[in-house]
This record gives structure tokens, C-alpha cells and sequence, in this order.
């Protein structure tokens, strides 16, 4: 069970106006997705309190991917107070991610 929360275009403005997120883009079919699944719950339990981790399902939030102009899964997003501050494309090591959380969260 991922610590992620699930966005909505309901929920995803109030979720990432404040703060830093990191926002995955995904779908439950795509392996490579699935493979960033540890790695964020990792990511969730070592930025506990400091940042919010959430996830996208692109099935069924297709406007949201289109609004962020997502064409392959998974792309995480960093996102301090509903600014992107980067985007990445395909897996993404746990060092590169915290890296650009320690970045946004400096």
C-alpha cells in the first residue's frame, strides 16, 4: 500500500498550492511506474512532515495529464507553492529526486 495520496482535479490545486509536492503521474498497467512505487514511499518516509508525496492515475485523471502536458508515465513533478520547479521523465533514482526535493525544500 503506497503512503502517497491520490489527486484529483478536485483535490490537486489545494494539495500542491503550499509546500513542496512531489506529483507521479502514472497508471497501474506501466511496469516502470510501478517500479517508482518503493522509491517514493522511501522518498514519503524520509521527507515525513516536510514535503507531500501524490500520485496522479492518468486512466482516470486524462484532463490533469493533459494540463501538465504529461505524454509518457511515469512523470513525477516537484512542485513548491503550485510552482514546477522540475519535471522528470521515465525512473528516476531515489538520489536524483532527493536531490531536487533538498533543492525545492532549501
Amino acid at each position: 500500500m503506497s503512503s502517497a495520496q491520490d489527486l484529483t482535479k478536485d483535490t490537486f490545486e489545494s494539495t500542491v498550492a503550499q509546500g513542496v509536492t512531489v506529483v507521479d503521474f502514472w497508471a497501474e498497467w506501466c511496469a516502470p511506474c510501478r517500479m517508482m512505487g518503493p522509491i517514493l514511499d522511501e522518498l514519503a518516509a524520509d521527507y515525513d512532515g516536510k514535503i507531500t508525496v501524490a500520485k496522479v492515475d492518468v486512466d482516470s485523471e486524462m484532463e490533469l495529464a493533459g494540463k501538465f502536458q504529461v505524454s509518457s508515465i511515469p512523470t513525477l513533478l516537484i512542485i513548491k507553492d503550485g510552482e514546477i520547479v522540475q519535471r522528470f521523465i521515465g525512473v528516476t533514482g531515489k538520489a536524483m529526486l532527493a536531490d531536487a526535493i533538498d533543492k525545492a525544500t532549501a
